[in-house]
């Protein structure tokens, strides 16, 4: 089974992009659960989303403690909650954001484990360029496609159709599509130090 947990805030698409990366894996004809964690239900207050997917029926209902995967879409979250905790020695980051884990000052994640695995990617500029909002959800929900291999971007333009219609949806999908390949060369970069 590979656990996902989503960070962010209210009004981000947290919850949207726990559900979308179910949807996906769904469409891939796999099992998968979806649900959120929230504390007061505020726009910007932080949000905490789970997704599991298995190839097996899911039986766990509690949050996810020991993350295959963190998806972080509110970097000044960062030196606020221990968003690391629980991630597993061989665990996926991605993080939004246009600046580099070392300038964030996260080089210490990266002591010890693979550093093609640690991804930052301005998601919230790539909504804001092919949707007109700066929601980062989808784009991080593509780039984290592209980083694991555990979903398929075909897959992940499903789910876009399925929750999005019209213009909203092929902004998503263009943007999709541009994070799948930024995060896919910057992979391909990390993997070569």
């Amino acid at each position: 089974m590979f656990q996902i947990r989503v960070h962010g805030r209210g009004g981000q698409g947290v919850v949207t992009a726990a559900e979308m990366l179910s949807v996906a894996a769904f469409e891939e004809g796999r099992h998968a659960q979806a649900f959120p964690s929230f504390g007061s239900e505020r726009t910007g207050a932080p949000v905490v989303a789970f997704c599991r997917i298995s190839d097996k029926e899911i039986r766990s209902r509690e949050p996810v403690i020991e993350p295959d995967a963190v998806i972080i879409q509110d970097a000044t979250l960062l030196h606020q909650i221990d968003i690391f905790a629980g991630l597993k020695p061989e665990g996926f980051v991605l993080l939004n954001s246009q600046r580099s884990l070392q300038e964030l000052g996260l080089a210490d994640l990266l002591k010890g484990r693979r550093p093609e695995r640690f991804c930052t990617l301005p998601a919230t500029e790539l909504g804001l360029k092919h949707i007109g909002r700066p929601i980062p959800n989808v784009p991080l929900i593509a780039g984290f496609a592209a980083l694991s291999g555990t979903i398929r971007l075909e897959s992940v333009i499903l789910a876009i159709n399925e929750k999005f219609k019209g213009k909203v949806a092929k902004g998503n999908i263009a943007a999709a599509e541009e994070a799948y390949l930024l995060v896919g060369q910057m992979i391909q970069e990390a993997a070569k130090c």
